[in-house]
């Protein structure tokens, strides 16, 4: 027997419809239990106090608890194996910091691809780091660093959080940019390596900008110069390195990620109320004290910002033939 062609055309379209239709119903239930962000870093730095802010929001307008999990260890890579082998359900999510770039140029075997096996969510915040060197150092301007540097080569030595740490790339970066030969002296983080450079026992340092910002302000480090493309409005009488050296940007970038093929209505509903976060003004001064800026924005740019991040670090590893520890 022959449909109507109105009832065929009706019938059509509900069986085109059928496959938005569970897409709509878990973007509604989601979440239904706790969510947990897993966090590559131990508690206090940088990236576990953003997370712990965003979570925070998360758990008051997704209306299930957030949950912070804390896995420090193996550069990054052990927090990150968690967050490739969890179900892409929205569940389990991670918030990366720079070692996520870095790492796949800076470790040879690692068991996943991050750009691969991750879904970016939204991003948090990008943080600044600053030339700093102790206030003894003959050079108070960028050129005239360069210029010592230049004329003193291999005898600079430029401390570091580590082999392959955000600090060490903005390091080498800049060598490179700047034609300049600095001995390279990795510590065991960028505490106690801003601890000698605060002794004079090292010279220079790239770190992150909170680190030094009070030792800047307080005289026991003279700054020379933010490394991003803009001013910071912390320290707004600090030229950029791009300024003298064109081209040059290092910085850190933070964001929430998700195993791959997550479904694409959580991983909306998700960059929905984190971005509604970041534009809450307690969350935007929060982040300002951390000397950090708001990375608002479309999942996608998260996902193209840390593929660039990636690309260039790798060049740089590449290029100085940095090997992990």
């Amino acid at each position: 027997m022959m449909l109507p062609r109105r009832r065929f055309l009706q019938l059509a379209a509900g069986v085109a419809a059928l496959p938005a239709v569970p897409r709509i119903a878990r973007a509604q239930t989601f979440p239904s239990r706790p969510v947990r962000i897993v966090v590559p870093t131990a508690a206090g730095g940088p990236n576990d106090i953003v997370t712990r802010l965003i979570g925070q929001w998360l758990s008051e307008h997704l209306g299930q608890p957030v949950i912070i999990e804390n896995r420090p260890g193996a550069g990054t890579n052990l927090a990150t194996e968690v967050i490739v082998r969890a179900p892409p359900d929205g569940y389990t999510l991670f918030s990366a910091g720079p070692a996520s770039a870095i790492n796949a140029t800076l470790y040879d075997k690692l068991s996943f691809n991050f750009l691969r096996d991750t879904a970016p969510v939204a991003g948090i915040m990008r943080v600044s780091n600053v030339l700093v060197v102790h206030p003894s150092f003959p050079a108070r301007t960028v050129p005239e660093f360069i210029a010592y540097a230049k004329a003193n080569p291999g005898k600079l030595s430029m401390a570091s959080g580590g082999i392959g740490s955000g600090s060490h790339m903005a390091g080498e970066l800049f060598k490179m940019m700047a034609g300049v030969d600095m001995v390279h002296v990795p510590y065991r983080g960028a505490g106690p390596a801003l601890g000698d450079v605060l002794g004079g026992q090292v010279q220079v340092m790239l770190d992150l900008l909170p680190n030094s910002i009070e030792h800047i302000r307080a005289g026991k480090l003279r700054g020379l110069a933010v490394t991003t493309a803009m001013h910071s409005q912390e320290l707004p009488d600090l030229p950029t390195v791009g300024d003298f050296v064109p081209g040059y940007e290092a910085s850190a970038v933070f964001g929430i990620f998700a195993p791959a093929n997550t479904p694409a209505e959580v991983v909306d509903r998700l960059n929905k109320e984190i971005n509604a976060g970041l534009a809450d003004p307690s969350i935007k001064a929060r982040l300002a004290q951390l000397s950090g800026t708001v990375l608002a924005g479309t999942a996608a740019d998260l996902g193209r910002l840390f593929a660039d991040e990636t690309a260039k670090w790798g060049r740089v590893i590449r290029a100085a033939n940095i090997k992990a520890e």
